[in-house]
């Protein structure tokens, strides 16, 4: 069976299913849809929204906006390389990226030739609220609604406004563990393309990394079970000048049980993860080859300094720059030159889009 052909056939599975949860019949065709996605028609229901009503796709005030951008500046600032990665990798498909807060606020947007139709543009505006109170079941409530990859399609959308949409969401955790965002992959009357959902996952275990690596005055230890394949920043943790552990990425949360301290933004400290001596892991450098240490409950892991790469990664502002104005150079191009537009969806002023666009001089021989 085709994608396409298997795209199609779900479509009067879908709406069986709606048709049983909107009228409260027996919900038999609700079935063949996840769990969470009747749960959320339900949610909306009772609070006395129906499928036919109008979408506004408000958004927040001005100065609801301002402290959004302003508390999810270190979040957009390490999605926009993700963001320029994403454009040119979902150019061909007719989708776009989409950037939002922990609440479902945009907070900015990937360069796109797609943003054209109107039902793109009422979701690409920088503040506009999109969280399932707003706009009803989409990819991006659920996916901060269930903490997990979301994929969504057409009439599995609560509202028929927006059944023009196929989306795919993921969470991003910030370095204390806590939802920070979603990213959203979005298309409009466009093919099915549930594989969207791993791009989706991929691309904001990316964003977390760029989190975890932005924290101040920190280095990085590397954790990964013996034998397993090598993957770089798979499970790393951010540890202070006190040899505490400040941040640590999803999978080093779940591979070492870690827990964040009941009034602090961290797990505690490293002698308390690891049963060996803190300085041992301290004085590791990626000169060092790993080391095998244990955790408590008698497991053994593997410990390395964070590559050379990761450093790199850190402490190199110019390639973040050039990653921001990339962007920026195809949302103009998108906007068909007009900077305005352009400086709209992506939630700047129009002089950061001019600064940013302009050209550097050439190197000097």
């Amino acid at each position: 069976m085709t994608a396409l052909h298997a795209a199609t056939s779900r479509l009067p599975a879908i709406e069986r299913a709606r048709r049983d949860v909107m009228s409260n019949d027996a919900p038999g065709g609700a079935s063949a849809l996840a769990p969470w996605i009747t749960q959320s028609w339900q949610r909306c229901l009772q609070r006395g929204q129906r499928p036919q009503d109008s979408v506004g796709f408000d958004v927040v005030s001005a100065a609801s906006m301002r402290r959004t951008l302003e508390s999810a500046h270190a979040l957009r600032d390490a999605a926009m390389p993700v963001l320029a990665d994403l454009s040119r990798a979902i150019a061909p498909t007719g989708y776009f990226s989409v950037l939002t807060d922990a609440l479902g606020i945009v907070v900015t947007v990937g360069a796109s030739g797609h943003l054209d139709h109107p039902a793109a543009r009422a979701i690409t505006r920088v503040g506009v609220d999109l969280s399932e109170r707003s706009v009803g079941t989409t990819a991006i409530s659920a996916a901060l609604g269930e903490l997990e990859p979301v994929w969504l399609h057409g009439g599995e959308h609560f509202f028929d406004a927006t059944s023009v949409y196929s989306c795919a969401g993921a969470p991003i955790f910030g370095p204390d563990a806590r939802c920070a965002g979603m990213l959203d992959l979005t298309g409009v009357q466009a093919q099915e393309r549930p594989e969207l959902r791993h791009l989706a996952a991929q691309m904001a275990q990316r964003v977390e990394q760029a989190l975890l690596l932005q924290l101040p005055h920190c280095r990085w230890l590397q954790v990964q079970w013996p034998g397993a394949p090598e993957a770089s920043g798979a499970a790393l943790l951010a540890v202070d000048r006190d040899g505490r552990v400040a941040g640590a990425s999803r999978s080093a949360c779940a591979m070492l049980g870690l827990q964040r301290e009941p009034e602090g933004r961290g797990f505690g400290a490293l002698d308390a993860v690891f049963a060996t001596p803190p300085e041992r892991l301290l004085g590791l450098t990626p000169r060092h080859p790993a080391l095998q240490v244990s955790l408590w409950s008698g497991l053994q892991v593997l410990v390395a300094s964070a590559t050379a790469e990761d450093q790199r990664n850190l402490d190199a502002p110019a390639r973040l720059r050039d990653a921001q104005a990339e962007l920026i150079r195809r949302a103009v191009d998108s906007a068909r030159g007009n900077v305005a537009d352009a400086a709209r969806r992506l939630g700047v002023s129009r002089a950061t889009v001019y600064r940013r666009m302009k050209k550097r001089p050439p190197d000097k021989a």
